[in-house]
């Protein structure tokens, strides 16, 4: 579970990349990231035609970022994604870039195994594609630096509009066990990665839930990740699924516009509001509540819909409490209850 602030004021800070620098992590410390000077430039001057072109989108678009990330073991044979050595999660930990930003990653492989960095959503170049086939990937002990690159919506030459790379992504290994990163995926080299338009509203909050296979984060029956947050939160949850099977995402008590962001652009916002949403493998999307709005403080679940799955385990609470702490019903010694009551 990945929970972050991401509003100003800021009431917590957690393990995220936030787009303007590094935050200091509830679970280990983000290394600082190099930030762009003012005129936009990188704070090391690029070397070669590729860094060169980098560095002038950035110019023309926004802001040139730096992070370190690592690839670990875990215990019980899990792997993870982490910004400090020894500080590998599952997931791994939240990045968000705003539109026009480049991100270079620093990435250093401490596993006896080869491995990679793949991200959905956002632009690289072959070089950076995280795959055997590309000779993208890092193998044992190795370090590699991933570039990828976000870009705003605009008009084509023909006239048609492109796509801008706001939206709710991840990213993952794509070489542990198979061509394709089965392994890797399956035992944790996954993350987030939101990217923002500029002037769009930040949460309070921020979770990440992702269905791998029958998991929940990577955690079975009566493990599976709570969410905490308190009457009036704005919250922000990023949804990814992987494996093998198709899920449908359930929120109690709760809805959002089923769009970019989740929320509703006026009255007459012809967006559909959804309670439930299907999610297949790689799928990922993303949207904020305000917590306990119009239903008040409480357990309330969230859990996939697919009736046998939520019967296995596939279940978790969103606990809303009230100003002073308490939530309504919740007996913190009880493990959360699976399906309906």
């Amino acid at each position: 579970m990945t929970e972050a602030a991401g509003a100003v004021p800021r009431r917590s800070f957690s393990r995220r990349f936030l787009a303007g620098g590094a935050v200091a992590a509830a679970v280990g410390t983000a290394v600082p990231a190099t930030r762009a000077s003012a005129s936009g430039a990188e704070t090391t001057a690029p070397t070669t035609p590729a860094a060169r072109e980098t560095v002038r989108r950035a110019r023309a678009g926004g802001e040139v970022r730096h992070m370190r990330m690592y690839a670990e073991r875990l215990p019980d044979g899990q792997m993870g994604y982490g910004l400090e050595k020894g500080g590998a999660t599952i997931p791994g930990p939240m990045i968000e870039l705003v539109e026009g930003d480049t991100l270079h990653i620093e990435f250093e492989n401490t596993m006896d195994v080869e491995v990679s960095l793949h991200v959905h959503g956002v632009d690289y170049d072959i070089d950076n594609d995280g795959t055997r086939m590309s000779r993208s990937t890092v193998p044992p002990g190795g370090k590699r630096t991933y570039t990828w690159r976000t870009h705003e919506p605009g008009r084509r030459k023909d006239g048609t509009w492109r796509p801008g790379s706001a939206g709710y992504w991840h990213y993952h290994d794509h070489v542990v066990g198979t061509e394709h990163g089965t392994g890797g995926i399956r035992r944790g080299l996954y993350g987030p990665v939101v990217v923002r338009r500029k002037g769009d509203v930040l949460p309070d909050k921020q979770f990440t839930v992702v269905f791998n296979d029958m998991t929940i984060n990577n955690k079975g029956a009566g493990e599976t990740p709570n969410l905490e947050a308190t009457v009036g939160d704005r919250v922000e949850i990023v949804m990814i699924t992987h494996g093998e099977y198709y899920h449908t995402f359930h929120l109690h008590g709760h809805r959002w516009a089923d769009n970019r962001t989740g929320l509703l652009e006026g009255p007459d916002d012809p967006s559909r509001v959804v309670d439930n949403k299907i999610t297949g493998p790689a799928d990922s999307f993303g949207f904020q509540v305000v917590a306990g709005e119009n239903v008040g403080a409480g357990a309330w679940m969230y859990h996939c819909h697919v009736q046998s799955h939520s019967d296995m385990g596939m279940a978790g609470l969103f606990l809303v409490a009230k100003p002073d702490g308490t939530v309504p019903g919740h007996e913190p010694h009880r493990p959360p209850g699976h399906g309906h009551p």
